[in-house]
């Protein structure tokens, strides 16, 4: 690992831990435990299966997305290197699960690295769409002041609803919106030097594959498919919430649900330890939660994402080392 990754992971897990603390210090572990001591099992098992629905969701919008390359492709063959990244990105650092779906599956899905990686572009822009509507919508379902929620987010429901607009017309008419990006991005550009090269091959390369999806037709059901995706997970933040008596308003779980997500952009420690949970809790006590429960919560959907999709990623692996790796 060279010295910048290293800087990278030690800045992650600084940050990790000053959330912890940030946690630790404002809420006694014992009201945290009791909170926890009486989570229903029936909530949790329902959280597990809206879990399992809405990766089903995303799989099959890779596979929409990878069928470009290679129209044959099957259900279980996009399904068994998506599973293995979301739990490498769980335990490793970096996000080296993108990265091994990137590059380390290839020849498994029959399509070319470069396709790969370009499919990973256009789902980040499409997740990022939802999450912005899904933001919006719980701000204004939950009638939150613009105060309150510039204190958590820094910005209302419309400015939310706008950008979530713009990014959903990038993705539709990249044809429309690249040169006006492109001129302030080589702008920026020759005054960056080699980062400023990068930047202009990285924009480059994201409308190439903006292009190569809308002109597939499938840009309807790739929407179609994050937004059922996103709401399967929102489900499992109810759940999850519904999971803890001392909730008192469970209808957090919808705000939650995309402010603890989005914190996941921040660097951390494998598995977003400590701001995953920070924000979850801060959007939880907005909505009028006593801190001990929000906390628990917390815990507990987190635990939900992780313990799940790193078991069926193991799973995944185990599979994809005994079959995979000669195929």
């Amino acid at each position: 690992m060279g010295k910048r990754k290293g800087f990278q992971v030690a800045f992650g897990l600084v940050l990790s831990c000053a959330f912890i603390w940030l946690i630790l210090r404002s809420i006694p572990a014992g009201d945290l435990l009791s909170a926890l001591a009486t989570v229903r099992a029936d909530m949790v098992a329902a959280g597990v299966g809206f879990f399992i629905l809405g990766y089903t969701c995303r799989i099959v919008r890779w596979q929409l997305m990878l069928r470009i390359d290679n129209p044959a492709l099957p259900f279980h063959r996009a399904g068994v290197p998506f599973m293995i990244s979301i739990a490498a990105n769980n335990v490793l650092p970096l996000r080296a699960g993108d990265v091994m779906r990137a590059f380390a599956f290839s020849r498994w899905l029959s399509v070319p690295s470069s396709g790969v990686l370009a499919t990973l572009v256009s789902e980040r822009l499409l997740d990022l769409l939802s999450l912005l509507l899904f933001l919006a919508l719980a701000l204004a379902y939950l009638g939150l002041s613009a105060d309150s929620a510039a204190a958590l987010l820094g910005v209302g429901s419309a400015g939310l609803f706008a950008l979530a607009v713009m990014v959903a017309l990038v993705f539709g008419f990249p044809q429309v919106f690249q040169p006006v990006v492109m001129f302030f991005v080589l702008r920026i550009a020759a005054l960056a030097g080699n980062a400023g090269e990068r930047l202009t091959r990285a924009m480059e390369n994201l409308f190439r594959t903006l292009q190569k999806v809308t002109r597939s037709g499938r840009t309807l059901a790739l929407i179609a498919m994050s937004v059922l995706a996103w709401s399967a997970e929102a489900i499992v933040f109810y759940c999850a919430a519904l999971a803890v008596p001392a909730i008192t308003e469970p209808q957090a779980a919808w705000l939650a649900m995309p402010v603890g997500t989005l914190s996941t952009l921040l660097p951390s420690s494998p598995g977003y330890l400590g701001t995953f949970h920070y924000f979850v809790i801060e959007a939880t006590k907005l909505v009028g939660n006593a801190p001990a429960a929000a906390a628990a919560f917390a815990v507990l959907v987190h635990l939900i994402l992780w313990v799940t999709a790193t078991l069926i990623g193991g799973i995944c692996f185990v599979y994809w080392t005994v079959f995979g790796i000669r195929s």
